[in-house]
């Protein structure tokens, strides 16, 4: 894989003489099509004449036209219906032979350049071209960090293929997510549970058995009625049950704090976890990132329903005031929560790629993205880190 800043576009400046958009900047020529031409064929066409490009079969200069994507656009001049291709050239710029008419010059640019230019001067730009390489470069990206298209999202289908939203919210599980200690935190709170269900009179397994049946615990716990249902007995339980030397488990973890600061400042972190405020407090203490949420979302904000719950999500939503589905941002290691997500319309990211139970390969069908550890955020999702 090449970086950005090692491949190189060939940009147009359209003519003067041009009735729309003269001397503006086109990274990406092409024309309509004609009555009986396909696509493929206007594309030959229009490289071959626009800029003396050969990509008919058997070109000597083995240039390659692949089509990448179809895509809508629409502004208040044109709409237009497009496909778009990438063409690999291997001449030189001396072999380029402009259209007059509709050239003025070609120039090379990085695409790293490219990509800055129309962020910086979008008004430089054909407005149709602008709009294709950013979906361009959103799809080499995609390709690159091998993100999934998964149906019901706005440029999972590459026949009508579309912008990401950009995320008004990311929202990280904590246990096993933020850290991962070879889950020996979780053995603490599980046998926390099961000591506390053991002393309250529940057979040895009990425990297990319910949050088998009921999601979680607590809630086999006060639907069977081993647990009064009142704040005072919830509190007394949830503080119990996560009553471990968290402080002696987790160390600071620089990198992690590194990484986090990086994120685009505009874009709010969330804490949405399972457990008790008071333990995500501790962990993100211990970790050295206490100071780097908005707020936490625990199970008593989301009264006590499963974290893959519907509820759940619609709860985290209205906390971070987010209508859109798709501009939430969701890291967690349970595929059980990540395919929640999903059905909710939020973007999932699995952290962790081995199971807890039998340490086999673990993997989900319902993220986008499958990274090893929190600390390969920077690697599957660059656009949303602004520079160190």
């Amino acid at each position: 894989h090449l970086e950005q800043h090692d491949i190189f576009v060939l940009v147009q400046k359209r003519s003067m003489q041009k009735d729309y958009c003269p001397g503006r900047l086109d990274p990406t020529p092409g024309g309509v099509v004609g009555f009986g031409e396909t696509y493929m064929d206007n594309a030959i066409r229009e490289l071959k004449e626009e800029m003396g490009i050969d990509t008919a079969m058997g070109n000597p200069l083995k240039n390659e036209l692949t089509r990448l994507f179809s895509f809508p656009f629409q502004d208040r001049h044109v709409r237009v219906w497009g496909d778009f291709y990438e063409c690999v050239y291997r001449g030189t710029l001396r072999d380029l032979k402009i259209q007059v008419e509709e050239v003025d010059s070609i120039e090379r640019m990085s695409l790293q350049d490219l990509k800055e230019m129309i962020s910086k001067s979008p008004e430089t730009f054909m407005p149709d071209a602008c709009y294709a390489m950013k979906l361009y470069i959103q799809r080499s990206l995609d390709i690159s960090v091998d993100r999934k298209l998964l149906k019901g999202y706005s440029s999972s289908d590459l026949d009508a293929y579309g912008l990401r939203p950009k995320p008004k919210a990311i929202f990280f599980d904590c246990d096993d997510c933020l850290y991962f200690d070879g889950w020996i935190t979780a053995k603490h709170i599980t046998a926390k549970i099961e000591q506390w269900c053991v002393n309250h009179g529940l057979k040895p397994g009990q425990a297990y058995q319910l949050y088998k049946e009921y999601g979680t615990a607590i809630r086999g716990l006060l639907a069977e009625g081993y647990l009064q249902d009142d704040q005072e007995a919830i509190d007394g339980f949830l503080r119990d049950v996560h009553d471990i030397p968290i402080a002696k488990l987790l160390k600071p973890d620089e990198n992690l704090r590194k990484l986090l600061l990086r994120i685009d400042p505009s874009i709010p972190k969330y804490v949405f976890t399972a457990s008790v405020r008071e333990h995500a407090e501790r962990c993100l203490k211990a970790l050295g990132i206490d100071d780097l949420f908005v707020d936490i979302i625990d199970c008593k904000r989301c009264k006590l329903e499963t974290k893959h719950s519907l509820f759940s999500f619609q709860v985290a939503m209205e906390v971070a005031q987010i209508e859109n589905p798709e501009e939430c941002l969701f890291l967690d290691d349970s595929t059980k929560n990540l395919q929640a997500a999903r059905s909710v319309g939020w973007r999932g990211v699995l952290v962790g790629l081995k199971a807890r139970d039998d340490g086999k390969p673990l993997s989900s069908e319902h993220a986008e993205l499958e990274i090893s550890r929190i600390h390969e955020f920077e690697r599957v999702l660059p656009d949303l880190l602004v520079a160190s």
